[in-house]
């Protein structure tokens, strides 16, 4: 087998606040860039305003609205109240324990912590032994028994029961993929992202029935809308389709906006919200679907299995088997990828990895930009 290069980081789309998005200039990135240390970095989360990047030595360099930089980090979650950070513990070689600290974004790593707590792994990390980059692990904790939130309280223990393996969180809801390959959801649920089939909230996690005998191998929380990719390559996808994020017919996104003088909504046999405006081919009004409560299996063009998934607050980024990442829903800052702003209610093939011979192997979404990891291809 050959040796697989080094790879390196690209990011596009909303950088209004100066975070690090490669070589743009302004407010906007509209086609993947380079990331200046995209070479040295292993971990990226970002937020609205900025970005933390952990590299394989451990820095962490936030770029942004926040800035600062700290040593021996092993992992980084950003969100718009606070900053998570796990670190290496005191003492002189890795140590069993590591420790979490949460800053106030406004103050990240400068003066005290707003809370700190030593944490022990179940585990050591799973990293791939070749280094692979991947997104962060956090908001879930090492211990996999407890998550980070943005509010207080910080620390939210899991019930041991449910074996988490991974833990995403959007605008107000969360999702857990369990060991078994199970997905469990609580939180908000007023566009429909929990999946349960209604829009009602759900204090505590909820195992998603209607994905029931399949296995689960990765989750992601939009804004308001929910991923998931099976171990055989399906996608599934539910919540809010406002900007097309679901890749399904939306209102916002229709040729001829001026038909929408007359909406009727109903519902579909899946419990999805349809409404219909005038302007299908045959004089009958065509549907668009503003919010989908259940999970839709989503397929992509070419009949491409899916290995990876991530969300922005209303769009979403797929990493295909072979390589290929595909973006649809919001592209007002360029967060797609497509060299332009468009919108789009399907999924589309970034060009530039395609053209440039870069595989891509992760994907991590900010709220309204988005960072890709990829290499180049090898050589037959």
């Amino acid at each position: 087998m050959a040796e697989e290069r080094p790879g390196a980081w690209f990011g596009f789309g909303f950088c209004g606040f100066g975070q690090e998005l490669g070589s743009g200039r302004g407010r906007q990135v509209h086609s993947p860039s380079p990331l200046r240390a995209g070479v040295d970095i292993c971990r990226v989360s970002a937020s609205w305003s900025y970005t933390a990047f952990v590299t394989r030595g451990g820095r962490l360099e936030l770029s942004g609205s926040a800035s600062g930089a700290a040593g021996r980090c092993k992992d980084a979650w950003a969100s718009e109240g606070l900053l998570a950070v796990l670190r290496a513990g005191p003492g002189p070689g890795p140590g069993p324990e590591a420790l979490l600290q949460v800053w106030a974004a406004e103050s990240a790593l400068r003066g005290e912590p707003l809370w700190a707590q030593n944490v022990v792994p179940e585990a050591e990390g799973e990293d791939d032994p070749a280094g692979e980059a991947q997104a962060g692990r956090l908001p879930l904790l090492p211990c996999a028994r407890a998550y980070v939130s943005p509010r207080a309280p910080f620390y939210r223990p899991l019930a041991p029961e449910l074996r988490a393996r991974q833990l995403e969180l959007g605008a107000e809801h969360a999702l857990l993929l369990d060991a078994a390959g199970q997905v469990f959801s609580w939180g908000g649920g007023r566009h429909g992202q929990l999946g349960h089939g209604t829009l009602e909230a759900e204090l505590e996690p909820r195992l998603l029935e209607a994905l029931q005998g399949l296995v689960m191998a990765e989750v992601a929380a939009g804004g308001w809308h929910s991923v998931c990719v099976s171990e055989t390559g399906d996608i599934y996808i539910w919540g809010w389709n406002e900007s097309g994020q679901l890749a399904l017919p939306t209102r916002n996104l229709a040729e001829d906006g001026e038909t929408v003088a007359r909406e009727a909504t109903e519902l579909n046999e899946d419990g999805s919200q349809v409404k219909r405006t005038g302007g299908a081919e045959d004089g009958a009004p065509a549907p668009f679907i503003a919010v989908q409560p259940f999970p839709a299996l989503l397929d992509l063009p070419m009949g491409s299995d899916a290995v990876k998934a991530s969300c922005g607050s209303r769009h979403t980024a797929v990493v295909t088997r072979t390589g290929e990442l595909y973006t649809w829903g919001w592209g007002k800052y360029g967060q797609l990828g497509h060299e332009d702003t468009t919108s789009l209610d399907r999924p589309r093939r970034v060009e530039y990895f395609v053209d440039k011979q870069l595989q891509v192997k992760a994907v991590t979404c900010g709220p309204w930009n988005t960072y890709v990891y990829a290499v180049e291809k090898g050589k037959s």
